[in-house]
């Protein structure tokens, strides 16, 4: 199985975990290709064809990227937009995705207990995601969250690495549920 991680971070080399996610990831280029969007489209002009052409050399779509506003980053929407076209993505002939498996793996600024105290789980705040994946004929595997980035000790952000290529590697990752 070829896995395609895309990292939407608009600071990469600034972040601590993304980061530390990345270069964990790159430990095993025969099964991941990691796509830096920030760093490939600087200018925010995102080239479709070539886009479409790295999905399709893959079975499993990783979107890699800090929560901001209860969202994704600016240039994973515009990616959104635009690659994943009427034709190929959706409609009556858009099936270039069915079949393909997707995971969202987010950092998450705060603890898992301030999302609860609000009333939202970050599953529902990005359900977005979930419904493109419904809408493009992806399966919606269980997605990777690491909570509490902002104070996240070494030791948590190298465990965090582990356990999110584990997850995103395993052959027998499931269907979320809900």
């Amino acid at each position: 199985m070829k896995t395609l991680v895309i990292v939407a971070h608009p600071n990469l080399d600034q972040s601590r975990i993304n980061k530390r996610w990345v270069a964990k990831l790159r430990e095993y280029p025969e099964q991941v290709t990691v796509h830096d969007l920030y760093a490939t489209y600087p200018d925010g002009n995102i080239d479709v064809a070539k886009e479409q052409a790295l999905v399709m050399e893959h079975d499993r779509i990783v979107f890699q990227f800090p929560f901001y506003w209860y969202s994704t980053p600016a240039l994973l929407k515009q990616w959104q937009d635009d690659v994943l076209t009427y034709g190929w993505a959706y409609g009556k002939e858009g099936t270039k995705l069915h079949g393909k498996e997707f995971v969202a793996a987010v950092s998450i600024g705060g603890p898992q207990e301030n999302y609860k105290a609000m009333g939202y789980s970050v599953d529902l705040l990005t359900l977005p995601l979930k419904a493109m994946n419904h809408f493009t004929g992806m399966t919606y595997l269980e997605p990777f969250h690491f909570y509490g980035t902002n104070t996240a000790t070494d030791e948590q952000i190298e465990a965090g690495a582990e356990q999110y290529v584990a997850h995103i590697l395993n052959p027998a990752l499931t269907i979320a549920k809900g």
